[in-house]
């Protein structure tokens, strides 16, 4: 039998993920001197979070090690069976590094179980969209070959685009220079960023204020040739309820049919390296 694994940086929220009876490897992260694991929602308290996050609690996360991830996988095996773990971005963390360790380990303990990962090269919303298309395909029967030729095909049709409040947290991840945070925050300037292809994060333009992010978010997506009709489209948002709802009001309003638009909160490992006031928008391009 094969077991379909998933981890909490594709932000699904616990309900849809216990319905979906899936294996979930769970991403940790520190609160003002406290190691937490990210559960989507089912006691975590996101908006406590942001709150601490805005009051100058500086949270960080880390990677698992080799021996976390063989508790995660070694029952499983134990047990007779075979996993297929649809992953967020490797380019995004270093955490993989033991997660290829602890899967030669556990090859040579159980020579005759596989485990297999695919990478998404998505995170958050991005990652979710592929993750479900991916377990509709398991429970219909699929191989682990079969689904990793299926994300694999998949996930470069499905964009992922945010803009974020401050960019200073980019500033904390290196990904601008001091000056350019500290000038941008001043001047109201919001990035908006893309995962390419890569998985990696990249700049894709800027707006002025949080009515500019949504205005770009919702261009961007009347300007691709999107395929709203057989797929979800995902919102996503840290503190920008308002902002989220109104992005959501304008793609309904523009698609002017039955659509799945769902709003995602960020949780809190995602919202480590985003910030508060992040809003962010993934759907299927054809």
């Amino acid at each position: 039998m094969l077991k379909f694994f998933i981890d909490t940086n594709s932000e699904l929220w616990y309900t849809k993920v216990d319905q979906m009876q899936v294996g979930v490897i769970n991403m940790p992260y520190c609160l003002d001197g406290e190691l937490l694991d990210a559960d989507l929602g089912r006691n975590e308290d996101y908006k406590k979070f942001f709150e601490q996050v805005k009051n100058g609690v500086t949270p960080t996360t880390c990677g698992l090690n080799k021996d976390n991830y063989i508790e995660y996988f070694e029952p499983v095996l134990s047990a007779g069976d075979d996993i297929i773990y649809v992953t967020f971005s490797h380019k995004l963390s270093n955490t993989f590094e033991y997660m290829n360790q602890a899967i030669e380990e556990l090859k040579a303990k159980y020579p005759d179980r596989t485990i297999t990962a695919v990478d998404t090269k998505r995170i958050s919303v991005g990652e979710a969209l592929i993750v479900e298309e991916a377990y509709k395909l398991y429970k219909e029967g699929a191989s682990a070959e079969q689904i990793v030729e299926f994300v694999e095909q998949f996930r470069s049709q499905v964009g992922t685009y945010f803009g974020v409040e401050s960019l200073l947290h980019l500033k904390r991840g290196g990904r601008v220079s001091g000056a350019t945070a500290v000038i941008g925050t001043l001047l109201g300037i919001k990035p908006i960023l893309q995962i390419d292809n890569e998985g990696a994060i990249v700049k894709y333009l800027t707006a002025k204020g949080m009515k500019g992010v949504v205005k770009s978010l919702f261009d961007i997506f009347t300007k691709e040739e999107h395929n709203a009709k057989d797929y979800p489209i995902y919102i996503t948002h840290a503190s920008q309820e308002q902002y989220a709802k109104e992005l959501k009001d304008l793609i309904e309003d523009y698609l002017g049919q039955e659509n799945i638009v769902e709003i995602q909160p960020v949780g809190p490992t995602i919202g480590t390296h985003c910030g508060v006031g992040t809003l962010g928008l993934a759907f299927h391009r054809k």
